[in-house]
């Protein structure tokens, strides 16, 4: 079974817009880039050819990856409201030494916006996942225990 990516709205729009764009004019502008590379001669050692299609390949990768992503997303509108983080919150987390810091959590797929991303499935993510603010939670990083305090959660 598929893993299940959790996006909201605007990033399902946004790679839903990133992928019909890729797929129409990203892919007539590389086959442009290609025959006009062809027209300049011996493909061994055109190195613009190589560079168009180096290019292609990697945008047909991204394409391959958006299909596969977009193909099993579940659209979540924000929190129901009752304090839980859930995907799509933004918590904030204050650390022992004092300092906090703000993430959403959600896919990769939503970083761009104010809050750095942490994923449900990492630990911090898989451990924020339920709790209320004022709760304390504890997860492990590279075989250390760190503790943070939940200190507000939106959405």
């Amino acid at each position: 079974m598929a893993d299940v990516h959790s996006l909201s709205p605007e990033a399902h729009s946004r790679l839903q817009a990133e992928l019909e764009k890729l797929t129409g004019e990203g892919r007539i502008d590389i086959a442009r880039k290609i025959e006009t590379a062809r027209e300049l001669g011996d493909l061994s050692e055109n190195g613009d050819y190589h560079a168009a299609k180096d290019e292609q390949g990697k945008m047909e990768a991204r394409i391959r990856q958006l299909e596969a992503l977009l193909l099993d997303a579940v659209v979540v509108e924000a929190g129901a409201g009752d304090g839980k983080v859930r995907i799509g919150s933004i918590v904030t987390v204050r650390f022992d030494d004092g300092d906090t810091d703000t993430y959403l959590v959600g896919s990769i797929e939503e970083r761009g916006g104010a809050h750095e991303v942490v994923s449900p499935k990492s630990p911090l993510g898989a451990a924020l996942l339920g709790q209320v603010a004022g709760a304390s939670v504890t997860y492990d990083a590279n075989g250390n225990d760190i503790s943070v305090e939940i200190v507000s959660v939106e959405g």
